[in-house]
């Protein structure tokens, strides 16, 4: 399942050279994730490693499945 990037992100960037499908960019306001690209860092790491370097809790979250 992807994630999205909240109004609760201030704008530090700490996500974005972390993601390893280059799902995520600058926004108009804040960052933003692709859900097209975003595979929650699947073969890649763990967990999403987005969440991990955010220093924002919250500001990262999945997209529940709509099936």
């Amino acid at each position: 399942m992807p994630y999205k990037i909240t109004t609760e992100c201030n704008g530090c960037g700490a996500c974005e050279p972390r993601c390893p499908v280059d799902a995520i960019s600058e926004g108009e306001i804040y960052y933003v994730i692709d859900p097209g690209l975003c595979n929650d860092c699947r073969g890649y790491y763990n967990s999403p490693i987005c969440k991990r370097y955010c220093p924002i809790p919250g500001a990262i979250v999945r997209i529940p499945d709509s099936s």
